[in-house]
């Protein structure tokens, strides 16, 4: 009878090369798998967890990462989904360097074209509860990292003047978002509708959203801001548990003096393998 090990998947997913490149150096065992429509993970093993990682470098936008993200979870079947990567700043006290876990991600362009002006139709999406407790734990133990725990906006925007229409608007109707991206909202929507997969954003802050992220990018700060969101990533998975049923979620042998091995509890597991006829059970070690 062979028994074969599987380990739980999170997919991590990137917009940039610079953020898939943050989040790939803690990647170790790294193979390439190719979808047959052309899409490319890199899966390995996050050392010192239970996790299989899943990377992938989807490009810039929302509808490309709803469409992409969607694709990946049906080929994947991940557990878990995070968006990594870079943001600008929305808040005084959001400082580059930092990090945002998003706590929801607003989608900021619906609404509808009336006569008296434009109307706002908000659509929030949430972060997942179980992931962003694990953030919380997380960063408590990352002095060298400055957490914020709010919601972040989403728009095909890059927005680089803070005093734009687009900044008034953002101001106006989402004024609780600490950061804005590009992707975020597509990918927790195709979480959410494929299979209600656990997701959550993750983004470090590479500028100010204003006149000075020029400047601020040509300083290295999307690198030292992809690298920040990367460890925060590394740092959740290592708080996060797989699933109820998840091969590593399960409760571990323990090894008689024999060198063989039983499981606790009134069960029995044969770890994936079949097994015909009668069994009979023995209650060994101990009396109960």
């Amino acid at each position: 009878m062979t028994m074969q090990e599987t380990r739980p998947l999170v997919l991590v997913l990137t917009a940039l090369p610079l953020e898939y490149a943050a989040v790939r150096a803690h990647v170790e065992e790294r193979e390439e798998l190719v979808h047959r429509d052309g899409t490319r993970v890199e899966k390995g093993r996050l050392p010192g967890t239970s996790w299989h990682v899943a990377l992938a470098e989807l490009g810039m936008g929302a509808e490309r990462a709803a469409a992409l993200t969607t694709q990946l979870i049906n080929w994947l079947r991940p557990e878990a989904v995070l968006f990594v990567g870079v943001a600008g700043s929305l808040k005084d006290d959001v400082g580059i360097g930092d990090v945002v876990v998003g706590t929801k991600v607003y989608e900021i362009h619906g609404g509808k074209r009336t006569p008296e002006g434009f109307l706002v139709r908000p659509n929030a999406l949430p972060g997942s509860h179980a992931l962003e407790q694990a953030a919380r734990s997380a960063v408590r133990d990352m002095s060298d990292v400055r957490a914020h725990f709010m919601p972040i906006a989403t728009g095909d925007v890059v927005l680089a003047d803070a005093e734009s229409e687009i900044a008034g608007f953002i101001r106006g109707n989402y004024n609780d978002a600490g950061a804005i991206e590009m992707e975020g909202s597509g990918a927790l929507q195709a979480a959410h509708l494929n299979g209600q997969v656990n997701a959550l954003v993750i983004r470090g802050i590479s500028d100010r959203a204003d006149a000075g992220k020029h400047k601020a990018d040509a300083a290295g700060s999307q690198e030292r801001a992809a690298e920040q969101a990367a460890a925060v990533t590394v740092a959740v998975l290592h708080k996060h548990r797989p699933r109820e049923g998840s091969s590593d979620s399960e409760e571990r042998p323990h090894r008689h003096g024999d060198g063989g091995a039983t499981y606790g509890g009134d069960h029995i597991d044969f770890r994936g393998g079949t097994f015909h006829g009668p069994v009979t059970g023995k209650q060994g070690g101990g009396q109960r």
